[in-house]
């Protein structure tokens, strides 16, 4: 029996990896959009926090694409499972045929990649949201040719919300497809305001997942699709553990009330990574969402994640039950329950 064939809760499952992928960095080298997507990043870090994220770079780069590294050090953490997924690079700029070369450039990789340790790994592409007709045949593509589990998604398209209608068709694909979809925060709109001491990524990516999920809530999309099988990171940003705003606003606010109920009810539909770093936030975060709704992240190999999940998940004293399902079981759950290949 392979960890990912195992039952619920014998195997340890971190649901946040990522991978680059240099082939796909060279179509983007040199172009206007990502000379644009870059001077944007860069308007919420310092000057020292962009050396920093260079050198970052440079020295995991072995980690961020060697197989045999990652397996020695998923065995280092304990973890029998790893979801890998792109750093990201979604380049969501980018026009229809740069787009689509891109996407197959990541979502092979992607496939590669884990083909290397098919017992051990599991995969999540891109798709080109800002083309959402090609989004949802690229999505049909990384299912049914890549054998990849679902696709990776940022916070905002190109200033576009997720929630706008205009992606509809493809949070209709999605759940239709019944593929897992993972909300990852890349950048942060805020801009100068957290351009110091790193706050652009400490303060900024939780906030970004906050208004995300809440447009998402808010605006009825989760109504209009219950089947999307949601997964986000960090948490979930600031929204679980002070959601009980948000309730208040949908009682006592009619110009607040898009959604057809409080938006509490909607955390038993979506999934949430537990990479909220202490003992006691995961006890919140599990108060909050439900033990059945958390699955393992480390956010591998950044330094902004952990590498003793399995430990810090101990720390927090959960019953065996609720341990083996944050540990593996509802994260092997989900990567069995694929739903349909279109």
């Amino acid at each position: 029996m392979t960890a990912a064939t195992a039952p619920a809760g014998a195997a340890v499952v971190d649901f946040h990896g990522h991978l680059a992928v240099p082939e796909a960095d060279a179509l983007v080298a040199g172009t206007d959009g990502f000379a644009r997507e870059l001077t944007a990043e860069q308007r919420s870090h310092s000057a020292e926090s962009l050396v920093l994220n260079r050198h970052q770079l440079a020295s995991r780069a072995r980690q961020l694409t060697d197989v045999r590294r990652r397996m020695a050090d998923l065995d280092a953490m304990g973890v029998d499972v790893q979801v890998v997924g792109p750093m990201p690079m979604h380049h969501y700029w980018a026009g229809p045929a740069l787009a689509a070369e891109l996407a197959e450039t990541v979502n092979a990789a992607v496939a590669a990649h884990c083909a290397q340790a098919p017992e051990r790994l599991r995969g999540l592409g891109t798709v080109p949201l800002q083309h959402v007709d090609l989004a949802v045949r690229t999505l049909h593509r990384a299912l049914s040719v890549h054998g990849l589990d679902g696709v990776s998604v940022s916070t905002t398209v190109e200033g576009r919300e997720l929630a706008d209608p205009v992606h509809d068709p493809f949070w209709a694909a999605a759940q239709e497809a019944g593929t897992l979809v993972f909300l990852h925060p890349w950048g942060c709109s805020l801009g100068e305001r957290l351009a110091t001491r790193y706050l652009g990524n400490t303060v900024g990516q939780p906030v970004e997942t906050t208004v995300a999920l809440s447009h998402l809530i808010f605006t009825g999309v989760l109504d209009r699709f219950p089947g999307l099988r949601l997964v986000v990171a960090h948490g979930g940003g600031y929204l679980p553990t002070y959601l009980g705003r948000s309730d208040h606003a949908w009682q006592h606010r009619p110009d607040a009330r898009g959604c057809a109920e409080p938006p509490s009810a909607y955390l038993e539909r979506l999934w949430f990574d537990a990479l909220v770093y202490t003992p006691t936030a995961l006890r919140q975060l599990v108060a909050a969402v439900g033990p059945d709704r958390l699955v393992l992240g480390t956010d591998y190999p950044f330094d902004m994640g952990v590498d003793d999940p399995v430990q810090r998940l101990d720390a927090a004293g959960f019953a065996p039950g609720i341990r083996a399902a944050i540990a593996g079981g509802t994260a092997l759950r989900l990567l069995q329950q694929k739903g349909h290949r279109p």
